[in-house]
């Protein structure tokens, strides 16, 4: 006798949540790299410049001993906690207490997750930016969330219009609903765009006076920008602001998994009770590397820059060549490029390049619709890469010039 099994369906929570386009995009870049093509792949910022090698010294001769394999803290090891302090204190200007106001993440991208089902019940709102990172609203829904998109441009130098914000928080409050987190990101990515301190004072203000918590996301401060700045460093900021950091950018370590988050002790102490259901901790090597890491001097971070700026060079060069206009203050591992007229959106000049010239870069409008009309080229490729790949488009893109 058969039985039919009664079909399991998803969770309604994924409703509306797609699979990330990068999943999507490098499945079929491997395809095509299976037939031969040889992709050159300037869309994904992972970094391919490796850490430090005491970095990885420490990780190879901590993992040798017998004693450190076992389950470790839900708030990390204190030798992490405090190697997250000094470089705060050092770097930002920030003074943060090791025990209580910073909680170690497995990567910065599972806090924006636990962030959000920490503080967002079914129909609250959270202000995410557009263009930005898809993450932000995926994660607002998969906590039940809604999300509110603030618009970012050009025009507005890529900053928020608070006016604008408190018309649309306003409106969500009439409907008897609630307003409780703001994603911001500086350097913010797609667009490289810097804050000045007017702005983030002003940001911090409005988070008070709205009653909001302002969600940073700082992964790129270090990275062709001489002066790292964190929203932290306002006054009176920890009362609203929850600081997200990583060492994947900064110290060359994306597929380590180490992230941070700073902010008020009450808030750390939230987040943890989430968070403490969700993993069992780090590997306590990888712990004491990352902390390593944390240690390293200026030269280090005066290193890795130099090589990102003779890429950005070539970057430049590459746009050029496709007619794209961008800006040079730009600062972060990617350049923003609006893509020529003509052209239908960023996908279509994505698909161009790809397909004709076998070269990947990003299209703009999956960080949002403001995003439509542009590009982002990521530096995380070799001289020679950049090379070949310009040599490429003027070979098989014939309007090139």
């Amino acid at each position: 006798m058969s039985t039919i099994m009664k079909k399991v369906h998803t969770s309604s929570r994924l409703e509306g949540i797609g699979e990330y386009y990068f999943s999507r995009k490098l499945r079929e870049i491997d395809d095509m790299n299976r037939a031969g093509a040889s992709i050159i792949n300037l869309g994904i910022g992972s970094p391919d410049l490796p850490p430090h090698p005491e970095v990885i010294r420490v990780l190879q001769e901590e993992s040798a001993k017998p004693n450190v394999h076992a389950y470790q803290s839900y708030k990390g090891s204190p030798v992490l906690r405090k190697a997250m302090a000094d470089w705060y204190l050092t770097w930002y200007g920030v003074e943060l207490d090791p025990d209580k106001e910073i909680l170690p993440l497995i990567g910065s991208k599972e806090g924006i997750m636990h962030i959000c089902m920490t503080y967002l019940d079914k129909g609250d709102h959270a202000l995410v930016p557009d263009p930005g990172y898809p993450t932000y609203s995926s994660a607002v829904k998969l906590a039940g969330g809604s999300v509110t998109t603030y618009q970012l441009n050009k025009q507005g130098d890529w900053h928020p219009d608070l006016s604008d914000m408190h018309k649309r928080i306003s409106g969500i409050r009439e409907n008897g609903q609630e307003v409780k987190l703001i994603f911001v990101n500086y350097p913010h990515m797609p667009t490289g765009q810097l804050p000045d301190r007017k702005r983030m004072e002003e940001l911090v203000s409005f988070a008070r006076e709205e009653g909001l918590f302002i969600v940073h996301d700082n992964p790129y401060s270090f990275i062709l920008n001489d002066e790292p700045q964190s929203l932290l460093s306002i006054n009176g900021a920890k009362d609203v602001v929850l600081e997200l950091n990583s060492l994947s950018k900064s110290q060359n370590m994306a597929g380590w998994r180490i992230g941070m988050l700073c902010a008020a002790k009450e808030r750390i102490e939230e987040v943890l009770r989430f968070k403490s259901n969700m993993d069992s901790g780090m590997f306590l090597p990888v712990q004491l590397a990352a902390a390593k890491a944390l240690g390293l001097g200026k030269e280090w971070y005066e290193g890795v820059n130099s090589i990102y700026r003779r890429r950005r060079v070539e970057a430049f060069s590459l746009l050029d060549l496709l007619g794209c206009t961008y800006s040079k203050d730009q600062v972060g591992m990617f350049v923003w490029a609006a893509i020529p007229e003509g052209m239908t959106d960023g996908y279509a000049l994505s698909d161009e390049v790809l397909y004709k010239a076998h070269v990947f870069i990003t299209p703009g409008g999956i960080f949002g619709e403001a995003g439509n009309r542009f590009i982002r080229v990521s530096l995380c490729a070799s001289e020679e890469k950049f090379a070949e790949s310009i040599r490429r488009i003027r070979e098989k893109i014939p309007r090139s010039i």
